[in-house]
């Protein structure tokens, strides 16, 4: 049997740590340590390190006893780790597009896309399915896509759709109306009779995306 590369092995913790504070928002030491079967000390060691290298960061949350606990997220830097969909390539097309055919031009390229996501997407959400069903196979798709999505039922009969990771988010930034497209792609996918919010934005400073879906009938 192959010794375990000690290299490979921190490698692969960092990426575990990284990518469940992507998923999961900030948590303490413990939390990250115990799904890796390593103790917090040395879960901290690794946090440290990534720290040194400005992909993540803390914030301290007081507590009854003791010290403030350290609350360990990503900072924007961490952005790099994850896929962005030919982000470079993407700008500098919707550049190339605003230049050459204007704001009528941008604008048209964003139906044309819009048309097309629905379509897609229609063929892998059952129309007469149940609601949940229908979030489940768009989360499915989406992170296919990149956007690690998935879907939390509320207790009031609503459902989040919660995207953690933007793959699209640099030309987003460029281009604002392709985040408005998705809104209409959600609604128009998901059907007549369901009303879709967006309570979370990650263009607003907030680390991930989330969408409200409720039945309205």
């Amino acid at each position: 049997m192959a010794a375990t590369n000690p290299k490979q092995s921190t490698a692969r913790t960092r990426r575990a740590i990284t990518q469940r504070l992507k998923q999961e928002g900030p948590l303490d030491a413990a939390t990250l340590a115990a799904p890796l079967g390593i103790s917090a000390m040395a879960v901290r060691q690794h946090l440290y390190a990534l720290q040194r290298e400005g992909l993540i960061t803390y914030v301290e949350k007081s507590q009854p006893i003791g010290r403030p606990a350290k609350l360990w997220q990503l900072t924007p830097a961490a952005n790099k780790l994850f896929p962005e969909g030919y982000a470079e390539l993407t700008l500098s097309l919707i550049t190339a597009m605003g230049e050459a055919f204007g704001d009528k031009g941008l604008d048209q390229l964003l139906q044309v896309r819009t048309r097309q996501q629905i379509a897609s997407y229609a063929d892998a959400v059952t129309a007469q399915a149940h609601l949940s069903d229908r979030l489940q196979a768009l989360a499915a798709r989406r992170t296919e896509e990149g956007y690690m999505a998935e879907v939390q039922p509320q207790a009031d009969g609503s459902y989040l759709l919660i995207e953690n990771h933007c793959p699209i988010c640099t030309a987003a930034e460029a281009c604002t109306g392709l985040c408005a497209s998705e809104m209409e792609v959600f609604q128009q996918v998901l059907g007549e009779q369901t009303t879709v919010e967006r309570t979370e934005h990650i263009l607003q400073g907030q680390r991930r995306c989330v969408y409200r879906v409720s039945q309205t009938d």
